[in-house]
């Protein structure tokens, strides 16, 4: 039985992320910070119902109790839980927006990952940070790869809190070397993280996130994005 667990998973890129993989044949734990909408999401999935909200420590830390009292291991961790804030330019003061979007999106993986380590203990146990193109160095730097990628914007604390997460992925790789970590781009996704501007369905990104997560991408540490790998 594959114990898999996702982070945001009551809409969205988690939600579809999540039928997909039950589909695979995955038990799947459908957290959610919302311990209703959580509930509505997990009995329309089939999935188990994971209160968890990422920002709170004791929250995470009761969430990998429960899972290891029901299941007793983890073999898939997908850190999908994420937040845009407000779009800002560089000019603008933003310390308190960065402060709250680190606290979801780098801080919230960072307290997952470890708060579920010690069930992530069989061979082939993975770990899934979703992530995003603006969150590339290489992209961020250069003019030409910038424009092949649909909604990319110079919005500081977002790109900077997903660049953060690709470097914890590379590093953590590295120092938990009995899992496989990966970065994953599911596109210009149309979810509720940017009003539904994105050009890609949540079916096509979710799609990305589950050949990531059943290793149909080439193995090793990777940032993988819908067309191929992507620069870090």
């Amino acid at each position: 039985m594959t114990i898999t667990v996702i982070t945001g998973a009551n809409k969205g890129l988690g939600y579809e992320t999540a039928r997909r993989l039950i589909e695979q044949g995955h038990t799947v734990y459908a957290g959610a910070r919302d311990s209703a909408r959580g509930e509505q999401a997990a009995t329309q999935l089939g999935a188990r119902p994971l209160l968890i909200d990422v920002t709170d420590p004791a929250s995470v830390h009761a969430a990998a109790e429960a899972v290891r009292a029901e299941s007793g291991h983890v073999d898939l961790l997908v850190n999908n839980a994420g937040i845009t804030g407000r779009p800002t330019t560089a000019a603008e003061p933003e310390a308190e927006l960065m402060r709250r979007i680190y606290d979801t999106n780098v801080f919230g993986p960072v307290r997952t990952i470890h708060a579920f380590l010690p069930l992530l203990s069989r061979p082939g146990a993975t770990v899934v940070n979703v992530s995003s193109g603006l969150g590339s160095l290489a992209v961020a730097a250069d003019p030409a790869l910038r424009a092949s990628v649909p909604g990319w914007a110079p919005f500081p604390a977002y790109a900077s809190s997903k660049a953060a997460l690709n470097m914890l992925t590379v590093l953590y790789a590295q120092t938990f070397s009995h899992l496989a970590f990966r970065a994953v781009d599911p596109g210009y996704t149309a979810t509720d993280l940017n009003g539904h501007r994105g050009i890609r369905t949540v079916e096509a990104g979710a799609q990305t996130i589950v050949e990531v997560a059943l290793g149909e991408r080439a193995a090793g540490t990777l940032f993988a994005g819908a067309d191929g790998e992507l620069p870090w």
